[in-house]
């Protein structure tokens, strides 16, 4: 595997490729990566591209109070990772590479972002489609791959490249899960063993959720109220926010009919974590699609 810092290395190495009939997987990432990461990859690789990742903490999908600064990096850990599972360039700017100049021009969501982080977080998925908009114009992939766990982001994404007729596949790969439920995230490194154990619930809520609806409940207030009273009983746990969306446009739902996102944020400790299951709900039985 190479590793590149620059915006004319990624280019100097996949254009050839490109030229000799190969086609491009690219999975951006922001570090500290995990076996959801790495799935990724894999996807990419079975798929016989040649395989692309980024690393880059982008400082545009912070707000002022988040944890930009303390985001665990690792480099050097995240390369022999990386290059494991056959990851073939890994390209790791720096802010000054990525940004080089005070940004004047940004990419704006609209729509997709009024509920769930998009509300919670004002301005972070304006950084994130920005900054995925300029990895995809330096890698110039086929196909990019990103984790269900994200649902907004994907859905903000595949929107994003339709809207504006950007030549790449989303490829949308399911969540990978610790052996508790919980949904692997960077961000879990923060947790101590007592939060990581009442991390837990949030997939707990979720399942109940399912369980739910698989025996006729169709009222979403219904089931996100049982979702927040299960949440309630962990006192590690703070909720952000429980929603109940329609899959496809995000909007929130009164009866849970066709493919449903139900979804939620919630603080654990101080950490902030998010996940999310998507149901097909017909009107007489459920089953989970995905979780």
């Amino acid at each position: 595997m190479e590793l590149v810092n620059t915006i004319a290395e990624v280019k100097a190495h996949v254009r050839p490729r490109r030229r000799q009939g190969q086609t491009i997987g690219f999975v951006p990432t922001m570090g500290y990566l995990h076996e959801g990461h790495l799935t990724l990859v894999q996807q990419a690789r079975a798929a016989g591209h040649y395989v692309v990742a980024s690393i880059f903490v982008n400082p545009l999908q912070f707000g002022p109070k988040e944890d930009f600064s303390r985001y665990p990096r690792n480099l050097e850990r995240d390369a022999a990772m990386l290059a494991e599972v056959g990851c073939d360039l890994l390209f790791a700017p720096g802010v000054d590479e990525m940004y080089p100049r005070q940004l004047r021009t940004f990419v704006e969501p609209t729509y997709l972002t009024e509920q769930l982080c998009g509300a919670s977080r004002p301005g972070h998925f304006r950084g994130v489609t920005t900054v995925v908009t300029k990895l995809f114009n330096i890698v110039e992939p086929d196909q990019a791959y990103f984790g269900e766990k994200d649902a907004q982001q994907l859905a903000v994404i595949r929107r994003m490249v339709a809207d504006l007729n950007l030549n790449v596949d989303i490829i949308g790969v399911p969540t990978v899960r610790e052996p508790g439920g919980l949904a692997m995230s960077s961000r879990n490194t923060y947790l101590s063993p007592a939060e990581r154990e009442a991390a837990q619930v949030l997939n707990r809520s979720l399942r109940l959720a399912a369980d739910r609806v698989a025996a006729g409940e169709r009222d979403a207030v219904r089931v996100t109220y049982a979702m927040q009273a299960l949440l309630a009983d962990e006192p590690l746990v703070r909720v952000d926010y429980i929603s109940a969306l329609d899959a496809d446009d995000l909007q929130p739902i009164t009866r849970l009919q066709g493919r449903v996102l139900l979804a939620l944020a919630a603080f654990v400790g101080s950490t902030r974590l998010i996940d999310n299951i998507t149901l097909e709900v017909s009107s007489v039985a459920t089953h989970a699609v995905q979780e």
